[in-house]
């Protein structure tokens, strides 16, 4: 199949626009078809309409064998550190090569540093903005729905579960306007966040998972009784730990295991920890992609076709958000996603 052009669809590059990652979109012959605002800031070419790969100079040649590889396995390429010399001086970047729609290719740019395979990434909800303001007015008519059928039912497990839509509502709610209305205060070294207590908000999770599951999904948990409340943001955690399960789910697990424990001596950025919370998201699903593995956290990436590439980067930007790290190790059968959330300051 030879390579051809395309036109990228308006709704795709006002979506690509909206992110603070730098973007652009090649066809099939290596010509700019589409460049977010971030991308120009970052990469120094302002004029890219049309033009070939090669506007980009001497980086050009290591570019085409990024493309290349990717080409060869039909997966995303991700290299650390790359040299980009289409700006004066040059800069370091790490750079994500993807597949694209008729032999296209999407390119990303990500800041370079020592710690950019696991810090903090762009504000994913950013790209969501657009979609917030389309499900705030259907969202309020669940709700009113969801507290009138909630008046007319006897049933205790039925009342439990309109209780449960409303209370959904309204968090959904609040996420709307925090991504229509950006630029909020999540870090807990700048905010007074409340005292949060993760084993109701796990359990939060796990009643909104089993509700959406097959009935026969196995959904077990082991709590430690002896850890204390964390300062965080209820909701966005609830988000995260969302965001785990559902990705087990998708992995087609039938069983998946969520523990908590204290761990002593846990390092971040570096740091040593007098005391963290660990959680642990464990199914027996398909696994963790090889391809995938070093890009997994990476916005718009997903090993499923019809996948946005954008929960678990969302899931590692709460867990930056709260001072934490999410990681994962994973085999076929058995994946462990592992969110490590400090209780104390680091050590001096």
């Amino acid at each position: 199949m030879s390579a051809v052009s395309f036109e990228i669809h308006s709704y795709a590059t006002e979506l690509i626009d909206q992110l603070t990652t730098a973007v652009a979109v090649l066809d099939g012959n290596l010509r700019f078809v589409h460049a977010n605002p971030a991308f120009v800031v970052r990469s120094g070419i302002s004029r890219w309409r049309g033009c070939p790969l090669e506007i980009l100079g001497a980086s050009v040649v290591d570019l085409i064998a990024l493309i290349t590889r990717m080409r060869a396995t039909d997966c995303v390429v991700l290299q650390r550190d790359f040299e980009w010399l289409a700006r004066d001086p040059p800069l370091r970047v790490d750079i994500a090569v993807s597949p694209w729609a008729q032999q296209g290719v999407l390119l990303e740019l990500h800041a370079h540093g020592a710690d950019a395979a696991t810090g903090p990434l762009p504000r994913i909800s950013q790209s969501l903005r657009g979609l917030a303001h389309e499900v705030k007015n259907p969202l309020a008519g669940l709700r009113g729905a969801a507290q009138l059928l909630k008046r007319r039912l006897a049933e205790p497990e039925q009342m439990r579960l309109a209780e449960m839509i409303i209370v959904e509502a309204d968090r959904l709610d609040a996420l709307t306007d925090r991504l229509l209305h950006p630029g909020g205060k999540p870090h807990l070294s700048v905010v007074n966040l409340p005292a949060v207590n993760m084993h109701e908000v796990t359990e939060r999770a796990r009643a909104l998972i089993a509700a959406e599951a097959a009935p026969e999904l196995k959904l077990e948990r082991s709590y430690d009784p002896s850890l204390p409340s964390l300062r965080g943001d209820a909701d966005r955690l609830l988000q995260l730990l969302l965001n785990l399960l559902r990705n087990a789910l998708q992995a087609h697990a039938k069983s998946i295991f969520v523990r908590t424990r204290a761990e002593h001596g846990a390092v971040l950025d570096g740091q040593p920890l007098r005391l963290a919370l660990r959680l642990d998201v464990i199914d027996d699903g398909t696994g963790v992609p090889e391809n995938l593995r070093e890009s997994l956290f990476l916005p718009l990436v997903s090993g499923r076709a019809e996948g946005t590439g954008l929960g678990l980067a969302l899931a590692q930007e709460i867990a930056h958000e709260h001072g934490g790290q999410l990681g994962f190790h994973s085999r076929p059968g058995h994946t462990v996603f592992s969110l490590i959330l400090p209780l104390e300051p680091a050590r001096g």
